[in-house]
């Protein structure tokens, strides 16, 4: 053997791992972008309209049931844009911080699913499903909604219809938006959706009986407009889906040696 002289020691940082940067939110741009119009239209309608202005604000883009009785001689145009304008408000900090966290927590693998376009068309009828569930149970009445939460109560029926774990195996399970779409009674028959899905209908149905499940409880929240919304999302999710794509698979085992 050689008496070979050892190789240089290296220099400080010169093997030093790479660690791949991630964002702290990995958001598609479609959704980060809804956040952002939120959050501005909300930091608008606090900092800069005074009272009345903010009255005249929620009157022109919030929805109200009454302008459905109304005879249109007396009343302006509010009621063809107000069933999707609604959804872009909101009340409070609370409110709109609570829409926020659950739209980037069910959103995200809907809009990765079906893309910017079918997103925005999603919202704009799942907020329409949701103000008329909600106008259907108090018709006529001089009732304000604002908010999101009836496009994010659609947006979580849609997962329901793909991004929970299931009985299936496969590689496209290691990404929810890759998952196949499960039928309305494969859905059901799923543990995990279906447990899902009872626990938010009890919540809502406490909501409805008065039972505040978190926040305050003084403010009154739309279940009604919750479930309109859920309903439209998960019995309506195949219209706006689209085939998830093909997942490249590597079915050698390198580690199995064929016999000869």
């Amino acid at each position: 053997m050689d008496n070979a002289s050892p190789p240089p020691a290296p220099q400080e940082g010169e093997f030093d791992p790479v660690s791949p940067r991630s964002p702290v939110f990995n958001l598609p741009p479609a959704l980060l972008a809804t956040l952002v119009l939120l959050v501005v239209i909300f930091l608008v309608q606090t900092l800069l309209l005074p009272p009345k202005a903010l009255d005249w604000f929620f009157f022109a883009f919030g929805f109200i049931p009454a302008r459905y009785v109304t005879p249109l001689s007396r009343q302006g145009l509010e009621w063809l844009w107000t069933p999707v304008t609604y959804s872009l408000l909101h009340g409070g900090v609370q409110h709109i911080v609570f829409n926020a966290l659950w739209l980037m927590a069910f959103a995200a693998p809907v809009v990765r699913r079906i893309g910017a376009g079918r997103y925005v068309l999603f919202w704009i009828l799942s907020a329409i499903a949701s103000a008329f569930l909600n106008a259907a149970l108090h018709w006529g009445e001089l009732t304000l909604l604002i908010g999101a939460s009836g496009v994010v109560s659609a947006l979580m029926g849609a997962a329901c219809r793909f991004a929970f774990p299931t009985d299936r195996q496969g590689p496209a399970m290691q990404e929810a938006h890759l998952n196949p779409r499960l039928s309305i009674m494969e859905a059901l028959r799923s543990r995990m959706v279906l447990m899902f899905v009872l626990f938010w209908f009890l919540g809502n149905i406490l909501i409805a009986f008065g039972v505040p499940l978190i926040g305050d409880g003084s403010q009154a929240i739309a279940w009604d407009a919750h479930i309109g919304g859920f309903l439209f999302g998960f019995l309506l999710f195949a219209f706006f889906d689209r085939p998830p794509p093909p997942v490249d698979v590597d079915f050698v085992d390198r580690d199995v040696i064929e016999p000869n």
